[in-house]
């Protein structure tokens, strides 16, 4: 019998779970529920992240990885409408002031949303606990 497994985390025909499946699952359900149960949906979102990638280390990265995603997409399109402001308000030197004042503002949302994913990788550590 071949074992099949690929790079990068992802795990075919071993009964390992999938990290990155379950971090982009469980940040829907965060996003879902995030706005309605604050707290509580950040958990479960963590929950069905560890649920889906199986084991405690990788339910718990799942969970993390979950967690923070909102903050880097958030950082992303801050940096790139500040960018473009900047840019139609003052030319180059407006874009560069821009950049890094929509970077200021993307460093506050992931230092803002690395709490969320903590009680998201404490999801994903339980999830992944009973799905080992």
């Amino acid at each position: 019998m071949v074992k099949s497994t690929s790079r990068l985390g992802v795990n075919l025909g071993d009964g390992s779970g999938h990290l990155w499946l379950g971090a982009f699952v469980g940040f829907i359900v965060i996003v879902v529920l995030g706005w309605m149960f604050p707290v509580i949906g950040h958990l479960i979102g963590g929950l069905v992240a560890g649920l889906i990638a199986r084991g405690i280390g990788r339910g718990t990265a799942a969970g993390f990885l979950a967690g923070i995603f909102g903050g880097i997409i958030i950082t992303i399109l801050t940096v790139a409408f500040a960018t473009a402001i900047g840019g139609m308000l003052g030319g180059v030197f407006g874009a560069l002031f821009g950049a890094l004042a929509g970077l200021a503002l993307g460093l506050a949302a992931i230092i803002l949303s690395i709490f969320g994913a903590i009680i998201s990788a404490i999801g994903g550590l339980i999830g992944g606990a009973i799905a080992r």
